[in-house]
């Protein structure tokens, strides 16, 4: 497995009842931000932990940081590396926040305290109060002080913007954006909050039924990638090689292309231009609308 890669996975498989990871690989790239989407129960979480070697798993290979998950490790410093964040705060309730520093301190040898205060003062967070009286956001921030206060150059972060109000969410998102800019540091973020994911992320993974259905460079997702909005009849004329999904009603018919270009010197574009039509539209598709397009299709196979 490549060195270039912070998490390389092949051939991922975990079994439970009524579900599965199927057979899942895909690579993580050094220094970028990748967004991992999907609905709830498409294997976004047991994907994390079974990368993080939370949760055993029946076949495949784990790769972090240039180390293999699951092969007995005999030193296992290489993992204060990596900055977890889920989408509860995992610290003890009862607990001040002062008092987390001194706990972190003993756990992690490479824990920076000034960095941690650094975070902390930025973020607001009152060092005397109790982990349970702290707001969800409070709680989601001071996860995020701990996760970057031991020299992490890995990031996975899984749901932790979810439920934030969109002020502190950027605020977070800004974090995110600097914490990249050292081409050494890598983020992989799960979230239900596509735009989230459009505004920070390099690369899109689309997770549904415990299968990876693309890894995708965002930018490129997003300029290719359109909705055209036509008449039965005019969605018969688009390339079916193009066609990622559709929508029907008995006023309209929404198709999602991959491929906005190439439907443009498709027999559907001449003839509307013969025609003289201008009865269809085509808009841009976010991330949200691919996502939802996508699994519509893969629910009616």
């Amino acid at each position: 497995m490549s060195t270039e890669n912070a998490i390389s996975v092949n051939n991922l498989t975990k079994r439970y009842e009524g579900f599965q990871l199927d057979n899942i690989s895909f690579q993580i790239p050094s220094g970028t931000i990748v967004g991992f989407v999907g609905e709830n129960g498409a294997g976004k979480s047991t994907t994390i932990r079974a990368i993080l070697g939370l949760t055993p798993i029946e076949n495949g290979e784990i790769e972090m940081l240039g180390h293999q998950i699951g092969c007995n490790e005999q030193d296992g410093t290489w993992r204060e590396q990596i900055g977890v964040v889920f989408d509860e705060c995992n610290l003890p309730a009862s607990l001040k926040v002062r008092d987390i520093r001194h706990i972190m301190k003993n756990i992690y040898k490479t824990w920076d305290d000034d960095k941690f205060t650094v975070y902390m003062t930025r973020f607001k967070v009152p060092f005397g109060k109790k982990i349970k009286d702290l707001s969800k956001g409070m709680k989601m921030k001071l996860s995020i002080a701990v996760a970057f206060a031991h020299d992490s150059r890995l990031l996975i972060l899984d749901e932790a913007t979810s439920g934030l109000d969109p002020i502190i969410r950027s605020e977070i998102l800004d974090i995110f954006r600097e914490f990249i800019e050292d081409e050494q540091h890598t983020i992989f973020l799960s979230s239900h909050v596509t735009s989230d994911i459009e505004k920070i992320a390099d690369y899109v993974m689309l997770i549904h039924k415990g299968k990876l259905l693309f890894t995708e460079n965002k930018d490129e997702l997003l300029y290719n990638y359109g909705i055209v909005r036509c008449s039965k009849t005019q969605a018969a004329l688009i390339p079916k090689e193009l066609i990622v999904g559709k929508e029907e009603n008995a006023f309209e018919t929404s198709v999602l292309v991959r491929d906005v270009r190439g439907m443009k010197e498709s027999d559907f574009w001449r003839a509307a231009e013969r025609k003289g039509e201008n009865s269809f539209v085509v808009d841009r598709a976010n991330i949200e609308d691919i996502l939802l397009y996508i699994v519509k299709a893969e629910e009616k196979r």
